[in-house]
């Protein structure tokens, strides 16, 4: 995460990374911190992160005030995104959410196999979510 982000900062970049250990038989939440050099907020980065990601078949940034959920993309090759500014202490506090079996694992690779061989990156992997 720290290689990737520094090299769209084109400057180092450090982040906190707390993956949570929840007694869940698949899904995986994770919350990420980073320090502002400057305000902003929270409807700024939200804006900036959509925009970001548009096009991306596979992530979806959350409106304000919803927070992912692994019931929300379980079975799936989902990432769910929230991301807010903490107004006290001027950090950015991202959370997010997969199925660590699929996204985290097998759907990975084969999303990146698919863009490897030239293939809709989507291919055999656009199964709905099961919910609940």
């Amino acid at each position: 995460m720290e290689q990737e982000l520094s090299n769209l900062a084109g400057q180092t970049v450090k982040v906190r990374f707390t993956p949570h250990l929840i007694p869940a038989s698949r899904g995986m939440v994770s919350t990420i911190y980073l320090p502002l050099r400057s305000q902003v907020s929270s409807k700024a980065l939200r804006d900036l992160f959509t925009e970001f990601y548009r096009g991306e078949p596979f992530i979806r940034v959350l409106p304000a005030g919803v927070y992912p959920d692994t019931a929300m993309v379980r079975g799936s090759n989902q990432c769910h995104i929230s991301i807010e500014v903490d107004e006290r202490t001027q950090w950015v506090v991202t959370s997010v959410a997969i199925d660590n079996l699929v996204k985290g694992a097998s759907g990975q690779a084969v999303q990146n196999m698919n863009l490897m061989l030239g293939l809709d990156e989507t291919m055999g992997l656009t199964a709905l979510p099961m919910f609940p």
